[in-house]
């Protein structure tokens, strides 16, 4: 047979038959006289059982290990490797659906946030929470769901247990719609406007410290941070600049000047609180 024709009775092409004798898979057969490759039966029984061990999700170079283990030790080990890793892909898949089937169940009902899809504790809260009364509360809800995809899971499970207890106090709830309001006010104000201290003092007094640490380190749960270009550490915020990082200022600088000066002021008093740290 020629190269055209074993490729047809086994279901290759003969780009990859020509490939596989690159790889070392198939060794190269007699020639004609005129130079083409005279393939037989036994070329043809190894390029099928190249196939069906590509079939089953084994790479190139795991097919050639096998070909090479005559007693079939290898296979079975690759084989073992492989269905450990469907496993993995199947578990994964059934997680997914899973969580799919939670989301679309939330958009039947009408409570999937426009923010969405979030996880599931994210959802929860938004489902606490009323953001549609102010703007700078609205903002804030979509940053959580940037941190939804960013944040340490731990730490951010951490953030979203403290913003719920927020949301079901009645009277902190209350506050903290009232410093919204207070937020929203200074949208066309300068940085430098009295409100903008007193309104930094009082949301430090509501802020979860969860919420700072995501702020400070961008979503890493660690208790010291590299300093840039150094590879020195800190103990806590204290020793570095406000914020700390890239992330945070990212954050403020999605709000107007003196709504960022308020909550600049904010994490300065937080950081610089005896025995702070994320």
């Amino acid at each position: 047979m020629r190269i055209g024709e074993i490729a047809a009775a086994v279901g290759l092409t003969t780009r990859a038959i020509r490939h596989y004798h690159h790889l070392g898979l198939l060794p190269e057969p007699a020639r004609r006289p005129n130079g083409y490759r005279q393939y037989g039966l036994r070329e043809a029984i190894a390029l099928a059982r190249v196939k069906r061990l590509t079939e089953l999700g084994l790479g190139l170079e795991e097919v050639r290990d096998v070909l090479a283990d005559d007693a079939g030790r290898e296979l079975t080990e690759v084989l073992a490797e492989l269905d450990d890793d469907l496993a993995r892909q199947e578990a994964d898949i059934r997680a997914r659906r899973e969580r799919l089937a939670e989301l679309l169940q939330m958009s039947r009902e009408g409570l999937l946030p426009g923010e969405g899809p979030v996880s599931a504790g994210l959802a929860d809260l938004f489902g606490r929470l009323h953001p549609h009364e102010s703007a700078a509360a609205t903002k804030d809800l979509e940053h959580l769901a940037l941190f939804d995809v960013t944040a340490d899971p731990e730490l951010r499970d951490r953030l979203y247990g403290a913003l719920r207890g927020l949301a079901d106090d009645g009277d902190l709830a209350a506050r903290l719609r009232d410093l919204y309001a207070r937020l929203d006010d200074l949208v066309d104000a300068a940085p430098d406007d009295p409100r903008v201290e007193p309104l930094g003092k009082d949301l430090a007094a509501v802020m979860p410290e969860d919420l700072l640490a995501v702020l400070v380190h961008g979503g890493e749960d660690r208790e010291a941070s590299p300093v840039p270009d150094t590879g020195k550490e800190v103990a806590s915020p204290k020793d570095a600049a406000p914020l700390g990082s890239a992330f945070g200022e990212a954050f403020l600088n999605d709000f107007a000047p003196a709504q960022a000066a308020a909550i600049r002021h904010m994490m300065r008093l937080l950081t610089g609180r005896p025995g702070w740290h994320p």
